[in-house]
């Protein structure tokens, strides 16, 4: 896509473009219109995604008509933070950002004694219509662009890098980004080009040079894009939202389940191990009374038997006036153990941030 076609199709309220949503070639095509050469291109891209520059104020090699141009024309910040949650604990940040257009989405930062993982959105809403998610509530709005999922990323690690930054807290904060979990919201395979040309600036050496491995993209299993996500190349994670073994029930929770039932997931699951040689994890959010019975950890147990997977068993962050509510810890523990001894790799995530509504889309909803 050239520079004058995104500058048709991608500019804010103001006029001006994201140089996110360009690459390296585009951005120096866009700056050669604007009579620079090509190594300015460098140079901003370098502020961008090692510096992690807000503004063009901070690219202070260049000289100062180029910045007050740039700033006239483009941006490098293209969200707006409408408001910001910080967990009593400390340890959980969710922000709600405003896109150009308006629409708005999450982005949540979790902080560990080793890791600072960022789980982020890859579509305004979502279209998979999970019955007990509070994203799916409002629909799908639109895609988001590479560089509004990028954005997400920058964002919080410019946060991260300046120990003054606000908010505050007593947990000691790192410095870097160490994990991304495509796991807010929208499904990220549903937004395919525009996600995996993200992924690929985040991992790339002279882009945000993050290792593929520290980064996981969780789909609710649309077959097509698992079979060409294991030709892409890169090692990034894949989970996929499983929350029932059978038909009948997961239809009810995952309606896409009807185009692609359990037996084609597994399946395909199976082929992009055998073609990546990576474990595959399966996230089931446990909901009282729902899919936590004994008999259906054993089912879950029983289709799993011999893939090369893992178990995240996650209590459910609950959405107000939904009639789904987690399991029990005792009950969460039983259903974990039942999988262990049928060989199955198991852990419980921990909950974090419950009191400021950290499940995905539940802050977007609070404001709307």
């Amino acid at each position: 896509m050239t520079a004058q076609m995104k500058q048709d199709g991608a500019a804010d309220s103001a006029g001006r473009l994201s140089l996110l949503d360009f690459s390296q070639e585009e951005m120096a095509g866009f700056l050669a219109q604007l009579g620079e050469p090509r190594y300015r291109a460098r140079q901003v891209w370098e502020w961008i995604y090692r510096r992690y520059a807000a503004d063009f104020e901070e690219m202070t090699n260049l000289p100062q008509g180029l910045r007050e141009g740039l700033a006239a024309k483009a941006t490098i910040a293209p969200l707006e933070k409408v408001t910001e949650l910080l967990s009593a604990s400390g340890d959980t940040l969710k922000r709600l950002y405003r896109l150009p257009d308006g629409q708005t989405i999450e982005s949540v930062l979790m902080l560990y004694d080793r890791r600072r993982t960022l789980c982020i959105s890859s579509q305004a809403g979502c279209a998979m219509g999970c019955t007990f998610c509070a994203t799916a509530l409002g629909g799908l709005a639109r895609n988001l662009t590479a560089g509004e999922i990028v954005a997400q990323v920058l964002d919080f690690a410019r946060y991260l890098a300046k120990p003054e930054a606000e908010p505050q807290t007593d947990v000691e904060r790192p410095t870097t980004v160490t994990n991304i979990v495509l796991m807010g919201m929208g499904e990220p395979m549903h937004n395919y080009e525009n996600v995996w040309t993200a992924l690929r600036r985040l991992t790339a050496a002279d882009g945000f040079g993050l290792g593929a491995r520290a980064i996981t993209l969780s789909t609710v299993g649309l077959v097509p894009m698992i079979e060409r996500m294991a030709d892409e190349g890169l090692q990034i994670g894949l989970a996929v939202s499983l929350h029932a073994p059978n038909d009948e029930l997961r239809s009810k929770l995952v309606p896409i389940n009807r185009r692609y039932p359990v037996a084609m997931l597994l399946e395909a699951v199976q082929r992009y191990i055998e073609k990546t040689h990576r474990r595959v994890t399966f996230e089931y959010a446990l909901m009282q009374g729902i899919n936590d019975s004994p008999e259906l950890a054993h089912e879950l147990g029983e289709i799993l038997a011999g893939l090369l997977c893992h178990v995240n068993l996650i209590p459910l962050n609950p959405v107000p006036d939904s009639p789904y509510q987690p399991t029990s810890a005792a009950e969460t523990e039983a259903f974990a153990e039942i999988l262990r001894q049928r060989g199955v790799s198991t852990t419980v995530r921990l909950r974090r941030g419950i009191e400021i509504n950290a499940g995905c889309g539940q802050l977007r909803r609070a404001a709307a």
